[in-house]
Parts: structure tokens; sequence; C-alpha cells
């Protein structure tokens, strides 16, 4: 999808899945979307699933939390990092199930994973709560499949010579 259609998609509320290995180019893909769609004037955020869990457990206790919680619900376009990276508390996953139920079909919604939404019942150590999440998540999606070798593996440097 270039990056002028996706932009226009983002007043559809549409949802943008990229799937793929570490270092396969997920994060910079979105956060290139992210970048293009405030320079047009749009409401965007980039952030890591470890920040969206932080702000859910203490936005009843940080004023700054509930500020930036708020300003997600008011998002046009918040791309989630690394969702499902890490195992999930039971709790924080049904916080994170609020926010994405109060964002469907309000906020264009970027997610990058290195897990298929299959896996994230194991995650979440509740397949209920994980289907309910995917529903929303894929009720209007697009999957992008990324495959290769990680970027940062083929291109590091190393301080030893050889």
């Amino acid at each position: 999808m270039g990056q002028r259609k996706y932009l226009e998609a983002i007043s559809s509320n549409t949802i943008t899945v990229g799937v793929g290995p570490a270092g396969t180019g997920k994060t910079y893909i979105a956060s290139g979307l992210i970048y293009d769609a405030i320079k047009v004037g749009k409401k965007a955020y980039m952030i890591s699933m470890e920040d969206i869990l932080t702000c859910l457990r203490t936005k009843d206790m940080s004023i700054s939390a509930l500020t930036t919680y708020n300003k997600w619900l008011k998002a046009d376009l918040l791309a989630i990092d690394d969702i499902m990276l890490f195992p999930v508390k039971k709790e924080e996953a049904a916080s994170f199930f609020n926010l994405i139920n109060s964002l469907h079909e309000k906020t264009s919604i970027i997610i990058t994973t290195n897990k298929a939404p299959t896996e994230w019942a194991h995650t979440l150590n509740d397949e209920v709560l994980a289907t309910a999440i995917i529903d929303r998540l894929l009720y209007r999606c697009e999957v992008i499949k990324l495959a290769g070798t990680s970027y940062r593996l083929e291109n590091r440097k190393t301080i030893f010579s050889s």
C-alpha cells in the first residue's frame, strides 16, 4: 500500500498489522507512516506495547499517564510496536482490550509484531480475551507479512578486527 493511499485510508479507521521476524523493517515502516501522518496534520503516535501497559497500569494514579491515555483515545493514527512480544498479565490484558475496544472503528491502528495473531492467546494466557482483541483488530485489517533476515544483523559492525 503506497504511503499516500495509506494516509487517505486513515480517515476510514483501518488497521494494519505488520508481522515478521526481528529486523525486517516493521518498526521502520510504521514510524515512517506516523511521520507522514503528522506532516499532513494528523494526530499520530508511535508507542511500544510496554509503554502502553505502563500507561494502563498507572493512568488511575498519575495525571500524566491519564493525559497520555486520553491523547491516544483522540488520535487519528496509533502505531503499537512489538505487540505481544512479552507475556502480559491478565489484568493488563483486560486493560489492553478496553483500550482496543475504545479505539475500535474510531482510530486507525498500525501494529508491529513478531508473532502471528494465533500465538497471542499463549502470550495473554487467555484465549477468550485474545480472540476478542483479534476480532476487533482484524475486522478492517491489512496484514503485511515481512520476511527475510534481520537488517541489523546483516549490517552489524564489529569492534574487533577479523
